[in-house]
């Protein structure tokens, strides 16, 4: 590649730095998406498995009423799943009767409580201090934290755990969320296979070394995971401490999901959800046929998922079926095997699933979020205060950086 010299460069082809690029392409402005994968999309993966679109990042439309994501699917024609998600309906399975789910169900709520309480104090600590002492049903309360965050309470800023915003709706694009979200970028000048190494501020242009050589541009959107931003000391030169920092307070949780095949699949109404224990942090959730299809949807999250994750895919599919034949007999073993899954700790250019605030430091956000001189921009989900973790969250981050440019143009 040649040396370019160019407007505005967007590092990171996620849902973030999409969302920038096309904002400013469509404006008219001369600029470039660069990104490591040899994909588009990010965290946000669609993959085709036997036919099947499988979403292997992130799946689901949260706030889908105000999501700009549901906007976007209308307009490329694609079609949307308003099913209630199967967490808003009754358990399926063995040991967990009704009346035990409504009582674990208003444990979680007053669980939740407890945190906006803990929220309006003057020191901002771990969720886990909302947890009521002896109560029998913490261990699953956890093991939910670990799917909405990404990590156990105790690594959890109460704060920024009651910052996120939800309107409870959640819908499902059918042919897959990443798909969606990878064709948005369609037009906009794209790079693949170009991992930015180092953004030198030190000259009147900014200089940025790639995998494929030398970038000049006078702006920069920078839409990387934080736990990159932390873990690359040289991205910038000269170095940004407080970028760190901020990094640092906002690292990667893991929320992996592995999907299994089923045989005979009639036998399980679509949309069931199953916890694999009721008992312990370290279980999973299991939903039963999503879209119908002859499959398991199996998420797993925060310290149990990193412990597998060393394992590898073999290790995921081998808890699951433990888990699955403890309440439906010997038999369900014969019938799943492991379709598709992605070990996002170990994809080297995410080393996560999403961000949460550690205990302390859910004013990192903003910091993070924060413009350098009126030229580094950044974008992200991380840098979101309400809808952190999410694809519309990162969509809202990236439109913002675009449009701070696009005003910082006109003056």
């Amino acid at each position: 590649m040649p040396n370019d010299d160019i407007e505005v460069l967007i590092v990171g082809a996620g849902a973030a730095g999409i969302a920038a690029a096309r904002r400013l392409h469509d404006a008219g402005v001369d600029c470039l998406l660069v990104e490591a994968r040899d994909r588009l999309g990010g965290r946000a993966f669609t993959a085709v498995t036997q036919g099947y679109p499988l979403d292997l990042g992130c799946g689901w439309l949260h706030s889908a009423d105000r999501n700009p994501w549901v906007a976007v699917a209308q307009t490329q024609g694609r079609a949307i799943d308003r099913t209630p998600p199967p967490w808003n309906r009754p358990g399926v399975g063995l040991g967990f009767p009704p009346e035990e789910q409504h009582a674990y169900r208003a444990a979680m709520e007053a669980f939740f409580e407890r945190v906006s309480d803990l929220a309006g104090k003057d020191v901002d600590v771990a969720a886990s201090d909302a947890l009521e002492p002896g109560n029998r049903w913490n261990g699953l309360i956890s093991a939910i934290c670990t799917y909405i965050g990404g990590a156990e309470p105790e690594r959890l800023s109460a704060l920024d755990f009651d910052n996120y915003a939800d309107t409870e709706i959640n819908w499902r694009v059918v042919d897959g969320y990443g798909a969606l979200i990878a064709a948005y970028a369609a037009g906009v000048p794209v790079r693949l296979n170009c991992e930015v190494r180092r953004i030198d501020r030190g000259g009147a242009r900014l200089r940025i070394e790639t995998s494929q050589g030398t970038i000049t541009a006078a702006k920069v959107v920078v839409a990387l995971p934080a736990s990159m931003i932390a873990e690359m000391e040289n991205l910038f030169s000269p170095i940004l401490p407080d970028k760190v920092e901020a990094a640092l307070g906002l690292p990667l949780g893991l929320a992996d999901k592995l999907f299994l095949s089923l045989d005979a699949a009639e036998d399980f109404e679509p949309g069931g959800r199953l916890f694999g224990a009721i008992d312990r942090v370290a279980t999973a959730t299991y939903h039963m046929r999503p879209f119908g299809r002859p499959m398991i949807e199996v998420y797993f999250g925060g310290s149990n998922a990193a412990e597998l994750e060393r394992g590898g895919i073999a290790a995921f599919a081998d808890f699951a079926t433990r888990e699955l034949v403890s309440h439906f007999g010997a038999g369900i073993a014969r019938r799943v095997r492991p379709l598709a899954m992605h070990l996002w700790a170990a994809d080297p250019f995410a080393r996560g699933s999403y961000s949460y605030a550690t205990p302390g430091h859910a004013g990192c956000r903003a910091a993070l979020a924060a413009t350098v001189e009126e030229r580094i921009y950044f974008a992200g989900e991380a840098c979101s205060t309400h809808d952190f973790s999410t694809a519309h969250g990162a969509y809202h981050t990236g439109v913002a950086a675009a449009e701070a440019i696009l005003a910082a143009r006109r003056r």
